[in-house]
């Protein structure tokens, strides 16, 4: 089997900012319980009609960009997000129409925060085992339709956003070496949007109860996002020979910082090997782990030859974790 790797990224957020003093206009809370608690100073939120689907050709092309791959030549399209545009056709649709891949084949991934690994673990697997030459993978969401601003609690959590990679063939850099993927539904209660879905449909009642709005269990989730890391990290690390001094840079989903911190804290990790994004965007779901990833290339932060390990947890509850040479 050939060995696909990573060779190109990109990244996009909106242009209006959502600041903690804004916030502190719309609920009760204010700038100094938001940093405390989470490390966040603003979010990107996205203008009205603009969706996923927009955030995420805007991200592709800075990938295509990069990988010099024209769109044409694109050969499969995995878009990672549990908002897309409307219910009925895929993402993935609309961001081939809008990028012109009218080679390309293409679906969704849903798995919320954890869905850039899962959609990269699956392109990987067809580029590698040579269904595919080339795979565009994309994290993608509007987290701002499914916010509830009337919610003090987790209305100051998530911003808008997109990131996406090229995953070619016989890659000479940004080699992807390993992934590691769970679930357990026994938590499916933790992080939920309670209806919207085939089995609790949305009615007006439902509706007036704000249940087309995210929900989740903030002391629960922390809880599991801490040890969810250290699984993952520890188990694949360990498949692959190597321990937690090898690694370069950890790209972590930027879910909050007090847990990215203790999670590195759990396995010895200096903070200086941790890319941290999150004080300028929030927590943008799929499109955190390849939003940092792009920025950690971008700005110089990841050099040829570094290990690289990027890892994930959300709603499932699912986790995950990716292994690069770049």
């Amino acid at each position: 089997m050939r060995r696909a790797g990573i060779v190109g990224t990109g990244s996009s957020v909106p242009e209006r900012i959502l600041s903690n003093e804004e916030l502190e206009r719309m609920v009760e809370t204010s700038d100094e319980w938001i940093r405390t608690r989470t490390g966040m100073r603003e979010r990107r939120i996205a203008a009205p009609g603009q969706g996923a689907s927009d955030l995420a050709v805007a991200a592709a092309r800075g990938a295509l960009r990069a990988a010099e791959l024209d769109a044409d030549k694109l050969e499969l399209i995995i878009v990672a997000t549990f908002t897309p545009d409307r219910p009925l056709p895929a993402t993935a649709c609309y961001v081939q129409r809008k990028l012109g891949a009218t080679n390309a084949a293409g679906f969704d991934l849903s798995i919320a925060c954890t869905g850039f690994i899962n959609a990269l673990m699956t392109a990987d697997s067809l580029v590698a085992g040579g269904m595919f030459r080339n795979a565009l993978v994309i994290g993608t969401e509007v987290m701002s339709s499914v916010t509830d601003y009337q919610d003090r609690d987790s209305c100051v959590l998530f911003g808008d956003a997109a990131g996406a990679a090229v995953v070619g063939a016989d890659a000479s850099e940004g080699q992807i070496l390993d992934h590691v993927v769970k679930i357990d539904g026994q938590g499916t209660e933790m992080i939920s949007i309670p209806s919207g879905g085939s089995a609790a449909p949305l009615t007006a009642d439902r509706l007036e109860a704000r249940e087309n709005f995210l929900r989740l269990s903030g002391r629960q989730v922390f809880k599991f996002a801490v040890n969810a890391i250290g699984d993952v990290v520890g188990e694949i690390l360990l498949r692959n020979g190597y321990t937690i001094a090898d690694v370069d840079l950890f790209v972590p989903h930027q879910a909050n910082l007090r847990i990215i911190e203790a999670a590195a804290t759990r396995l010895g990790i200096d903070m200086d090997r941790v890319i941290v994004n999150i004080d300028r965007y929030g927590n943008t779901s799929a499109a955190s782990v390849p939003l940092a990833l792009d920025e950690a290339a971008s700005t110089g932060r990841l050099k040829r030859g570094d290990l690289v390990c990027l890892v994930a947890f959300g709603a499932g509850l699912s986790w995950g974790a990716t292994l690069l040479r770049w």
